[in-house]
């Protein structure tokens, strides 16, 4: 290993799904006391960071991704005193923490939206996306991620919202300064708690295109495709930027930044060596090439992946990369199916050396990278 290789970039990353992870009180669902109970675990896998999914106050419409309180800790997962002292125990125990960052969008429970929604000459209205209805409907042709349209009609102003998630998640409108500064001042409080880094949820999606132009509506979809209108929009390297010199150069940070849609030009403007914004990016494109054929299926698919095309895909991005940006590794996550069944056996016979080759394999890439 080269002795100017950052911490981050010989880090292995162990991610925690809180509410699934370990329940320490008995009501069934996973929590930050559970977490700690498991520490020794975790640190004897190798792991040298947690990911920690959302674990902010939430009315959970999307498991946690729909924030109603950034500076408050879901109940069920516990109390900030919980948070608090679970951080000092991995830090004790040399592990750093890296907090999910949801700021594409807030719940609709947050006070922000409260406000926002409760007449269009609030302060806060220009906080979120809020457009006058076209001919009698939605501001465009766009469709929700998670099916129906992306626009939410709200009768009290008769205005639409824009939601590319689910209705409870309007979408923060980040061409207002206001709003950037807000989310920095919101990330400058768990960087003061002494958090390591943070994994950012769909940070490529936080400039819109300039103007909301319609999509192109798939064959057969009733709704445009917004991550193809919205991803990599005008502003998301300035806005990004601008994070870098009021919150994350203040520390010694882990980055990553959920980028759908991004390709390898645009991943070098992300994750570029100089770090002007972020250390590194998740995409996609190994995660697609074993889609289903069925569009209504995705992801979920009894054929493997072709062991060419990954070759291809995964080295494509470590040789593009290399020298220019960090590429990250991974083969799964919250949203994808576990890696053990998608890329090797997870019969009784076969589950122990498949886990061991596709853990073995990530590990020694990350230290060819190097």
């Amino acid at each position: 290993m080269r002795e100017d290789i950052k911490w981050w970039q010989k880090a292995v990353v162990y991610q925690v799904y809180p509410r699934s992870f370990q329940d320490a009180n008995g009501d069934g669902i996973g929590d930050l006391q559970g977490i700690e109970q498991r520490l020794d675990y975790i640190k004897n896998l190798g792991t040298d960071v947690i990911w920690l999914n959302p674990i902010y106050a939430s009315p959970d419409k999307d498991n946690g991704y729909d924030i109603s309180d950034y500076e408050d800790i879901n109940a069920k997962f516990g109390t900030m005193q919980d948070f608090d002292r679970l951080l000092q125990k991995d830090h004790d125990k040399g592990i750093k923490i890296l907090m999910d960052l949801v700021v594409n969008h807030t719940s609709d429970q947050h006070q922000w939206f409260i406000e926002s929604r409760s007449s269009k000459d609030n302060d806060k209205r220009d906080f979120y996306i809020w457009r006058d209805p076209v001919d009698g409907h939605e501001p465009n042709n766009w469709g929700s991620f998670f099916s129906g349209p992306a626009w939410k009609f709200d009768e009290e102003t008769g205005q639409y919202y824009l939601h590319l998630f689910v209705e409870g998640q309007p979408d923060l409108n980040w061409v207002n300064p206001e709003v950037r500064q807000a989310v920095f001042d919101m990330m400058n409080f768990w960087v003061d708690k002494g958090i390591d880094g943070f994994r950012m949820d769909v940070i490529s999606l936080i400039s819109k295109p300039d103007g909301l132009p319609d999509a192109e509506v798939p064959e057969g979809r009733e709704y445009g495709n917004s991550d193809k209108a919205v991803a990599n929009g005008p502003h998301v390297h300035e806005y990004l930027q601008e994070m870098r010199e009021k919150v994350l150069k203040r520390a010694d940070m882990m980055t990553v930044g959920e980028a759908s849609g991004v390709d390898i030009n645009n991943a070098i403007k992300y994750a570029n060596t100089n770090e002007s914004e972020l250390n590194m990016v998740f995409q996609f494109e190994h995660m697609g090439l074993d889609n289903n054929p069925n569009p209504a299926l995705g992801k979920w698919y009894d054929q493997k992946v072709s062991l060419v095309d990954l070759k291809e895909n995964l080295s494509k991005w470590q040789n593009d990369l290399a020298g220019k940006a960090w590429n990250s590794l991974y083969w799964d996550n919250h949203d994808q199916p576990r890696a053990v069944s998608r890329y090797g056996d997870d019969r009784a016979a076969y589950r122990v050396v498949s886990a061991k080759m596709v853990a073995l394999y990530a590990r020694d890439t990350i230290c060819l990278s190097g």
